[in-house]
């Protein structure tokens, strides 16, 4: 939980009484590689941080499952509209790893918000963040080449090459497994 606990404390300034009132509505939760944290078409009643191991967020159109994004430790991970809005979730989330959580439920969450301003004001940068990324990836996706969607993730989180299939990561930047396969080659071989 120290990773939970600094995650909170470095984005807000907040007192220990405060944060350990907080850390207490989270339960430890383990997911085995393959094992769902939510399937689409139900109610997302829970958020998650994740202390260790991949979660992907994927729905299938066409047959064809498109992954939307990857979390990875230190990152809290849910279907946002479903959990506020309590309505049918899009998202699948399944854990492409063992993954060691901590999840909050959205009572839970919620009463926190009535009751601790400092949680209040770290779900507000949570949000925040959420609608930055989000916003970020559709830049992404209309301006910017495959190439550079590549070279951007190397670059936030190299690690996730060596832990997760390679078609998940194509399917998250927009891509076909060969190109991204391609783009790994070429980006090995010396600039001339």
């Amino acid at each position: 939980m120290k990773q939970l606990r600094n995650c909170i404390s470095n984005q807000v300034t907040i007192e220990s009484k405060a944060l350990d009132t907080i850390l207490s509505a989270f339960e430890p939760q383990e997911l085995s590689k393959g094992q769902f944290f939510l399937r689409s078409g139900n109610i997302c009643r829970q958020m998650a941080f994740i202390e260790s191991g991949y979660l992907r967020m994927y729905n299938v159109a066409d047959g064809k499952e498109i992954t939307f994004w990857i979390g990875s430790s230190g990152k809290f991970i849910t279907s946002l509209s479903s959990f506020v809005f309590q309505t049918s979730n899009f998202w699948n989330i399944q854990a492409v790893t063992d993954c060691q959580l901590y999840v909050i439920s959205r009572d839970k969450h919620f009463e926190l918000g009535k009751t601790q301003p400092k949680w209040l004001e770290f779900d507000n940068l949570l949000l925040a963040h959420s609608f930055a990324l989000l916003e970020q990836s559709m830049f992404a996706q209309l301006h910017t080449t495959a190439q550079q969607r590549y070279e951007k993730l190397m670059q936030d989180d190299p690690t996730l090459f060596n832990q997760v299939p390679l078609q998940y990561i194509a399917s998250m930047l927009g891509i076909t497994p060969e190109t991204l396969s391609r783009l790994r080659n070429n980006s090995t071989q010396p600039i001339s």
